[in-house]
């Protein structure tokens, strides 16, 4: 069986086609204002390997749920969108460092991330799910204890499984961790239910989501403290675009539904 592996080496490429994707005429209006890094350029962390969040598309461009998000953002704006592919474990870092204005792949707001950045309003609501063989006598998330789950690294999952009695291993992706599910090395993977749902729509592997969710959570877009024009305008670029229908038709031929949040969190800024 065959996953989409996230591999160091594939960032230069997915990098080069990101640039050549998105890149589009832009007004020099106020991008001053907007405390960016470079001037006209919303600049934007990402995997590039997470589907449906973010994925290379069968042309090689990349695609995904915050890919059409974070563009029409920008569009709005009247800025260049640049995704900058990055290791998941590094995105905050990046983000406190300059390399970027902000980060679009699949952050869930939590407390702990808000003492570190501030965040957009939710743009996307999901929730943790448990994924096992399509065989296992595994039927909920409760029949985790004393079973050995896999979990991304550096992730929520991480403490809602060994809250439930699971040993928990760790994976720098998703898809390796489901990959060694698979091979029986472990007994289940916790995971984003909207990730998991696609990966086992469109893999065809022998998997299948257990009954209840882990978790229900929304996810934001952080930004380093101190740009409150920058929040702003993208709060009110992303509510004018769930409210117009424009959300509801990026995302929904993804994953069959707008997962929009019917109560975003609001901003901590």
């Amino acid at each position: 069986m065959w996953l989409p592996i996230r591999r160091a080496n594939h960032f230069a490429a997915i990098a080069i086609a990101a640039t050549l994707f998105f890149k589009m005429p832009v007004p020099q209006t106020f991008a001053a204002d907007l405390e960016l890094l470079v001037p006209g350029e919303l600049s934007a962390a990402t995997e590039g390997t997470f589907p449906p969040f973010n994925m290379q598309g069968p042309d090689g461009k990349l695609d995904g749920l915050e890919m059409r998000v974070m563009g029409e953002i920008a569009k709005r704006l009247g800025l260049t969108y640049k995704p900058v592919i990055t290791k998941w474990e590094a995105i905050l870092i990046g983000l406190k460092a300059d390399q970027y204005d902000t980060s679009s792949d699949a952050m869930d707001i939590t407390p702990e991330r808000q003492k570190e950045v501030v965040f957009v309003d939710g743009w996307l609501e999901s929730g943790g799910r448990l994924v096992v063989k399509a065989d296992s006598p595994l039927k909920s998330s409760q029949d985790i204890k004393g079973k050995t789950v896999g979990v991304l690294v550096a992730s929520t999952w991480e403490k809602l499984a060994t809250g439930l009695g699971a040993s928990v291993k760790t994976y720098k992706s998703e898809t390796d961790a489901l990959q060694d599910l698979v091979n029986g090395n472990i007994d289940g993977v916790v995971t984003d239910s909207i990730a998991a749902a696609y990966v086992i729509k469109n893999s065809h592997l022998p998997l299948r989501m257990t009954e209840g969710y882990l978790s229900h959570i929304q996810k934001g877009f952080p930004v380093k403290r101190g740009k409150p024009n920058l929040v702003k305008a993208m709060n009110k670029a992303l509510s004018d675009m769930i409210a117009d229908g424009t959300y509801a038709k990026l995302t929904t031929d993804l994953i069959g539904y707008s997962p929009a949040p019917e109560k975003p969190i609001p901003s901590n800024l």
